[in-house]
């Protein structure tokens, strides 16, 4: 049983909740929409650090400080918790953001290896990432623990997050792209790949293309929403009682029309977009 229905026999809406999220750009716009669906009374704030994007193709150094610098502006804004909606960030940064904030519970995100072997009929499992989370020590470490139980075939997509935030998903750069990683996948005759980056659901109907209509495109956002909610409604303290929607605030580190346009588009919601500082010199 889950921590969620040992609780209740009814989902939690997120009444009386403030839940942050960030990415380092559009990406975890894809978790947000889905934390929206599990949780409609919450309130919910996105952080896009796109001034700094992707972060998959940055230093771990880097990642950490972003990382750092976002949480403590969510914390500073109230929030019950933390969604590191980026799979860079959360191989990166989300034990130093556990140690930071002890009282806070930090959710990550990771590449749902072990959901793909257990749908997978044939037992090869593709995995599109970007090259920081295949680089990652906690991503290795999550390979050694499912190895032994599949093939498993880790393709690097570099580029391919930074020409999905752009927000324009017609571009023939987006296109040839999503051809050169997925040909090889698509050789080795998988069955299910693994979406290991945020931004890419955003672009699951050309990869689907790509690979075939037979293949299997595993997103783990729902999974993530459903877990945020079974772990922040124990923190309700005093739910208002006349909440018919929860609020959903945005913030970037780089240009709010942009993020405001992506958004509305994506999402299909009425958005107003903050600029935030980005806290370097």
């Amino acid at each position: 049983m889950s921590a969620l229905s040992a609780h209740s026999t009814t989902p939690f809406s997120g009444q009386g909740i403030r839940v942050g999220v960030f990415d380092s750009g559009v990406g975890g716009l894809s978790v947000l929409k889905a934390i929206r669906q599990a949780m409609p009374l919450a309130d919910l704030i996105y952080v896009a650090d796109s001034g700094f994007a992707p972060y998959g193709e940055r230093s771990d150094a880097f990642i950490s400080e972003r990382s750092n610098e976002i949480s403590g502006f969510l914390q500073s804004q109230g929030v019950h918790g933390i969604v590191v909606a980026c799979n860079t960030a959360t191989a990166v940064a989300v034990h130093e953001l556990r140690q930071l904030w002890p009282h806070l519970p930090i959710i990550g995100v990771e590449p749902g290896i072990k959901p793909a072997i257990s749908q997978s009929r044939n037992k090869k499992i593709g995995v599109l990432a970007t090259p920081g989370t295949l680089a990652s020590q906690k991503f290795k470490s999550l390979v050694t623990r499912h190895e032994a139980d599949a093939e498993l075939h880790l393709q690097a997509c570099p580029g391919l997050a930074r020409t999905i935030e752009s927000g324009n998903l017609n571009r023939q750069e987006l296109k040839t792209l999503i051809a050169q990683f997925c040909a090889p996948l698509k050789d080795a005759g998988v069955d299910t790949v693994v979406l290991g980056c945020t931004h890419y659901p955003f672009v699951a109907n050309q990869l689907q293309a790509s690979l075939g209509k037979d293949v299997y495109l595993l997103d783990t956002a729902q999974a993530v929403a459903k877990h945020t909610a079974a772990i922040l409604q124990n923190r309700v303290i005093t739910p208002s009682t006349d909440v018919t929607r929860g609020e959903v605030t945005f913030w970037t580190t780089g240009d709010p029309a942009l993020l405001q346009q992506v958004a509305e588009s994506w999402l299909g919601w009425q958005v107003v977009a903050h600029q935030m500082d980005s806290g370097q010199d």
